[in-house]
């Protein structure tokens, strides 16, 4: 969205490469505005790197769909093999566009939410309703414990 630039974009490709690290064979990324991209869908063998170079390659801009993104998302889910399913969510969760998202977010398995520790109010209220793990983030540097706190809560 229009919100997701500079440092807010090299978090969010720093995040996509621990995640793919983390899960090297079963894993997806998706960008969302108002539509949603899949950089990396679940059954698309893309490298790390690629993904990486095609994230920082992005622009943000137009609005937010917060429940089409969660949607995608949850699609990409169904065709894992994982056992545990798990979306992590880079966002401010301020939708400013589509469904409602609420009850998306909680057909989910996991929801872990990674927000700018600089407008974060939204999404704590959102991970509140919702009943998911959050974490607030500086910056790239704090990937890694904020998924370790999130995600091995």
């Amino acid at each position: 969205s229009g919100s997701m630039s500079g440092r807010r974009l090299a978090t969010a490709a720093v995040a996509a490469a621990a995640c793919a690290y983390r899960a090297p064979i079963d894993w997806s990324v998706l960008a969302f505005a108002d539509r949603v991209i899949a950089v990396k869908s679940q059954d698309d063998a893309r490298s790390p790197t690629a993904v990486v170079d095609d994230l920082l390659r992005l622009r943000g801009q137009g609005t937010t769909d917060l429940a089409g993104a969660l949607r995608a998302a949850a699609s990409q889910l169904e065709r894992s093999r994982a056992k545990r399913r798990v979306t992590v969510l880079m966002s401010d969760c301020r939708a400013t566009t589509g469904a409602e998202a609420i009850p998306i977010a909680r057909r989910l398995d996991e929801l872990c939410i990674l927000a700018p520790a600089d407008d974060d109010a939204d999404a704590i209220e959102f991970a509140k309703s919702v009943g998911a793990r959050i974490a607030s983030i500086d910056g790239p540097s704090e990937i890694p414990a904020a998924l370790l706190g999130v995600l091995d809560a």
